[in-house]
C-alpha cells in the first residue's frame, strides 16, 4: 500500500533523536482505549468572605485562510484513528484536550518542575529539556508559561500514523499554538515576534508579545500498552533555539 506522505505544516525543532523508517498502519489493532485527559488547569475557588476579582481576558481576531490540503488531511487521518484504533476519538476534543495541556505543561517547564512532568513527556525529550531550559535567563523562563486565557490561537499540524521495526503501533498529533506573554523579554531577542498594546480597564496599557509554540502528542496502540498520550516533541520558537 502506498503511504500517504509525511508533510509539516508548522514549523517545530525535533526533541527527539531521528526515528526509523515508518510505514502506513490502516488494519484494524481492534483496541477501544479511551484518551485519557491531561491534568486541567487549576481554577481557584473562593470563600464568602472574599470576592473573585474579575479578569479581563485579552481577545484577539485572526485573519487569515485555513491550508485546505491540511484541512482535508487532518480528516483524513482523523477519520483512520476513528476507525481503526479509537472510535471515542474526536479531534476537536484532542484539540482542546491539547491545549489544556500544553497549558499544563509550559508552565511547569517554565518553572522547572521536571519531576511533575515525567509522566507527560517523553524521556528523551526531558532530558533536553532540563540542560536547555536551566540555562534560560529568568525572562525567557517566564515566557515558556503559556496562560490557558492568553492562547490565542490553536492549529493541527501533521498527523501520522506508523509502526517501527519492531511492530509497535503509533499515532503522532503535532499541534500549534499561538500566545500572548507578559515576560519581559527584548524585541530584538525575538526578532519577529508580534508586539501588541493591550489596554486593561480604563487607562492601563500593558505590552504583550505573540509567541508560538509547537507540541507533538504521541500515543502507542500496541496490544496490551496502557493508553495514555505523551508529549514527544517541544519547541518554543525563539526560546529553545
Amino acid at each position: 500500500m502506498t503511504p500517504f506522505p509525511r508533510v509539516t505544516l508548522c514549523s517545530a525543532a525535533s526533541a527527539l533523536p531521528a526515528r526509523g523508517p515508518r510505514r502506513p498502519l490502516l488494519s484494524p489493532p481492534g483496541l477501544s482505549a479511551v484518551l485519557p485527559a491531561f491534568p486541567a488547569c487549576p481554577r481557584r475557588s473562593y470563600s464568602t468572605e472574599e470576592q473573585p476579582q474579575h479578569r479581563q481576558k485579552t481577545k484577539m481576531i485572526i485573519l487569515g485562510f485555513s491550508n485546505p490540503i491540511n484541512w482535508i488531511r487532518t480528516r483524513i487521518y482523523s477519520f483512520l484513528i476513528w476507525a481503526y484504533f479509537d472510535q471515542e476519538f474526536s479531534i476537536a476534543e484532542f484539540s482542546e484536550g491539547a491545549k489544556q495541556a500544553f497549558a499544563h505543561v509550559s508552565k511547569l517547564l517554565s518553572q522547572c518542575k521536571f519531576d511533575l512532568l515525567e509522566e507527560l513527556v517523553a524521556k528523551e525529550v526531558l532530558h533536553v529539556l532540563k540542560e536547555k531550559v536551566t540555562s534560560l535567563p529568568d525572562s525567557h523562563k517566564n515566557a515558556l508559561a503559556a496562560d490557558i486565557d492568553e492562547i490565542v490561537y490553536t492549529s493541527t499540524g501533521d498527523i501520522s500514523i506508523y509502526y517501527d521495526e519492531k511492530g509497535r503501533k503509533f499515532v503522532n498529533i503535532l499541534m500549534c499554538f499561538w500566545y500572548l506573554t507578559s515576560a519581559n523579554i527584548p524585541n530584538e531577542t525575538l526578532s519577529g515576534a508580534g508586539v501588541f498594546q493591550v489596554k486593561l480597564g480604563d487607562q492601563n496599557v500593558e505590552t504583550k508579545q505573540l509567541l508560538n509554540a509547537s507540541y507533538e502528542f504521541q500515543r502507542e496502540f500496541t496490544q496490551g500498552v496502557k493508553p495514555a498520550w505523551t508529549i514527544a516533541r517541544i519547541d518554543h520558537s525563539k526560546l529553545l533555539d
